[in-house]
């Protein structure tokens, strides 16, 4: 089974983007509000059918060819893990605005009042920032849940955003973000953001964004959806652990990626991946097949595929799923 070029997947949204993306990809932008592309993507948008499922270039969608043939896509050992489910959903998100401030729910939560095996604990690779980019994650101090209840039912983002870290971000940067943890994507970032496979996270504010409450608290009510936020504060020896080069070891409970720079080649073991090429140009080659690749493309790489080497010079971010089962 070949490594694949997957195609754009640009999603409507509430928030304006998508611009970033268009250009990234390569292709021409359809509007200013689809500001996230989802990639090999066998997860739906939350109460939206099949939107957002990825569609392979013979029609079908890459949930049912991987339902059909796991172990070639996953591998016998993932199989055995979580079945014909690839447990990772990878995204580009182009920020055109400031995001809401919002939280995602852990796997308890999700399980208890979603009935989702999975929350959404993120990670956000930096392709591009605007000069002065930053965003805002984590509360500086502990914060009681009245004090946030009343914010959040005021939608005071000043108050909210304030309680936060600003962290200043640029271009290689990446940052885990538990679920539970506070955050706000400032405008002007590009990011592959790389999280559980789930589309659950609770807003804060939502009037400025055309939406009504009960899609910002996914129909939960206020009260319920604010218990899956961290109230304690996040340190800075914490913030330091989850940002700079690497993703710290903790995240890989919930997914792997890692940046891969390769000014001559770059080794990959055998497994299901998708690489998203950020800079450059270069060659990806596998046992089963090679793809000349450019700043943009991005390639869902199947177990069957076997081992490969990333040639450059090219910069890119390769996602895979966890290395544990989901409990």
């Amino acid at each position: 089974m070949k490594p694949i070029l997957l195609p754009p997947n640009q999603q409507p949204h509430f928030y304006r983007g998508g611009a970033a993306i268009a250009s990234f990809r390569g292709v021409f932008s359809n509007g200013d509000h689809v500001p996230e592309d989802w990639l090999a993507s066998t997860t739906a948008r939350f109460g939206d059918g099949d939107r957002g499922l990825t569609v392979l270039s013979d029609g079908r969608r890459l949930r049912d060819a991987v339902a059909a043939d796991a172990a070639a896509f996953l591998g016998p050992e993932h199989v055995a893990r979580f079945g014909a489910d690839p447990a990772v959903l990878v995204k580009l998100l182009d920020a055109g605005e400031r995001l809401p401030v919002h939280a995602h729910p852990d796997r308890g939560f999700a399980h208890e009042h979603l009935g989702s095996a999975y929350g959404k604990s993120e990670a956000w690779f930096v392709v591009a920032a605007a000069p002065g980019a930053h965003v805002h994650v984590g509360f500086r101090t502990d914060v009681d849940r009245e004090t946030l209840a009343r914010w959040a039912a005021g939608e005071d983002a000043d108050a909210m955003l304030d309680a936060l870290h600003e962290i200043p971000v640029a271009a290689g940067d990446c940052m885990y973000v538990p679920a539970g943890t506070l955050h706000s994507i400032g405008a002007g970032v590009l990011i592959v953001e790389v999280q559980e496979p789930s589309d659950l996270g609770v807003l804060l504010e939502w009037s400025r964004f055309g939406l009504e409450q009960r899609q910002a608290d996914m129909g939960l009510g206020l009260d319920t959806a604010l218990e899956c936020v961290r109230l304690t504060a996040a340190g800075e020896d914490e913030l330091a652990g989850r940002r700079g080069s690497a993703l710290p070891a903790a995240s890989a409970a919930f997914f792997r990626a890692e940046w891969l720079r390769s000014p001559e080649t770059v080794p990959l073991e055998q497994g299901y991946s998708v690489i998203v090429a950020t800079d450059g140009a270069g060659r990806l080659e596998t046992e089963d097949g090679a793809l000349d690749l450019r700043r943009g493309s991005v390639v869902l790489v199947p177990y069957a595929a076997g081992a490969g080497e990333l040639s450059g010079p090219l910069t890119a971010v390769r996602c895979a799923p966890p290395s544990g089962s989901v409990r």
